[in-house]
This record gives structure tokens, sequence and C-alpha cells, in this order.
């Protein structure tokens, strides 16, 4: 008698038990890339944390160094406007510069290291045991240096900048003096613009044949990854200077370290400028060398991931 009664509800319940063999399928093409990305960030903590270091230890200088600010804005009173602007962004551009400047390095070093660590430390043998493909795992290291690091970088720029400006007009408000000086000088949303747009499209997408060809290092190297990451660029260089008494290649890579324009990209000067005056995004999309480094920064992935897939552990 219970039979009839219980049909029902046994294909209820192994239909629903199918639902749910077919439901992380339907997942899989992104959480194998979300899972990569946040093993990334358990085991590289500095990603984080050095730009982190870097603004507090900004901070505290900064805040130490306000006991001085209500005098120097009552001095800055009687400059040209344009004086005052320079002299009123220079701490907040130096700040942006520091965090900068750390999570380049980071950037820098992560990407030399990732994939020769898993082979160093002989874990690769366990990560390629996962589901989870060469091509998901070598762009999951690629999206730290060329997205997620430059965002962010914006992120703790934009709060140190903001504290910044809080804090100098809560000094400027406990001695007397106005902060509409400081408000009108700093112009810091423009600079907020400027900086991400900077970091974004400079550090994200100029920067991204260098990133991509230290993971190929990276992937390629037994030790000593650093040399064979230099090595091979001075010896192209050297060869050409002396077969031809040239230096094309030289100047290439000294032109991918500047704007567009010829401009340093990390120039102070620039930083002050308007949020598109670093570098127009139309004048970036239009340049030839940003096209030409996509192409070579996508076959430098192309080859890490082969070398990922056959490399043996160190």
């Amino acid at each position: 008698m219970n039979t009839p009664l219980n049909t029902p509800s046994n294909a209820e319940f192994q239909a629903r038990l199918g639902a749910l063999a077919v439901a992380p399928a339907a997942f899989s093409p992104t959480r194998p890339f979300y899972w990569s990305i946040r093993r990334e960030l358990w085991e590289y903590r500095s990603i984080y944390i050095a730009p982190l270091a870097a603004a507090a230890v900004f901070l505290i200088g900064f805040a130490i160094s306000t006991v001085h600010l209500p005098q120097k804005m009552r001095d800055l009173a009687s400059l040209d406007p344009e004086r005052q602007q320079q002299l009123v962004r220079q701490p907040y551009i130096f700040a942006a510069l520091l965090i900068m400047g750390a999570t380049f390095v980071v950037a820098f070093f992560y990407c030399l290291d990732t994939l020769h660590a898993e082979r160093r430390d002989r874990n690769i043998l366990f990560w390629k045991s996962l589901p989870v493909s060469d091509v998901t795992t070598v762009l999951s290291k690629a999206a730290f240096p060329l997205v997620i690091i430059p965002l962010l970088t914006f992120a703790i720029s934009f709060v140190t900048l903001w504290t910044m400006a809080l804090l100098s007009a809560l000094v400027l408000a406990g001695g007397g003096v106005s902060s509409e000086l400081l408000w009108s000088r700093l112009a810091l949303g423009h600079m907020s613009l400027t900086l991400f747009y900077h970091l974004v499209a400079i550090h994200g997408l100029w920067y991204a044949p260098f990133y991509c060809w230290l993971l190929l290092v990276s992937a390629w190297a037994k030790r000593m990854a650093f040399l064979w990451a230099v090595i091979p660029v001075l010896t192209l260089n050297a060869l050409e200077h002396v077969a031809f008494n040239t230096s094309h290649f030289a100047h290439v890579l000294s032109d991918r370290m500047m704007d567009a324009r010829g401009a340093s990209v990390v120039s102070p000067s620039h930083m002050s400028m308007g949020p598109l005056d670093v570098m127009p995004l139309g004048q970036l999309l239009s340049a030839p060398g940003l096209w030409i480094g996509l192409i070579a920064s996508a076959i430098f992935l192309a080859l890490a991931v082969r070398l990922r897939r056959y490399r043996e552990p160190i």
C-alpha cells in the first residue's frame, strides 16, 4: 500500500538530485577562474599588503606634517594660482606615486615568480590534478598585473588621497583657517579620474607586454628567472649595436615606458593635469604601439600556457 504513495516522492527526489548534479556543470566555466583568482590572493598576500603598508606609512608622515599646515596655507594665499595648485597637490601626487611604485614592484616580482614557484615547490602536480585548465590558470595569473592590481592600486590610492584631504580640512578648521583654498586648488575629483585612467589604461594595457614576458620567463626558467628575463633583452640590444651600430630595440623599450606622446607616464606634472590629459583615450586606441604590444602579449601568454602544460617540477 505504501509503494504507490512513495513512487511520486521518489521520482521527485531523483529529479531534484538530477537538477543538483546538473547545476554545478552550468557554473563550471567561471568557477575555476574565480577560485584561481582566490588562490592567488591567498598565496601572494603582498599584492595588497605592500600598497597598504606604503599608504599607511605615508599617512603617518603626512599626519605629522599637518602641524604646520595652517601656516603654510596662510603663506600660499600670497602666491599666484598656478603656484598654489602645484604646492597644494604636491603631497597628494607623491602619495599616489609611492603607492603606484609599490604595486609596480609587486606586479613585477609576482609575474616573475608565480609560474616558476609552482614547479620549484613541486605543487604543480597537485594543481594539475584539479579540473582547471592551463589556459584558465595562466589567464588568472595574467589578470593580476593587467586588471586586479591596477584596480586595487586605484582603490587604495583613492582612499588615501581623500583621507589626506579630510585630515587637512580638519586641521585647518582647528587652526582657524578656511579650507576653501585647499579644495579649489586640489581638484581631487579630477585627480582621482586621472589616476584611474592612468592605472587602468597605461599600467594595464600599455605595460601588458612587460608583464606577459615575465610570465613566459616564469613558466620557462628552471632557476634565476630574473636573469633570464633580463639577459635576452640586453643580448638583443648588444647584438644590434655591434652588428648595425643602431639602438632601435632599446628605443622601442624606452618608448614602451612612455605614453603615446613621449611623456613619462609617472611624471608628477602629468599626474596634476586633467583626467584625460595624460594620454587621450582616442590617441591610446589609435597608437600602433598599443596593438603591437597586445599582440605580443597574446603570443607570450600562449607560449606560457604551452610551457605550463608540458613543464615538469624542478
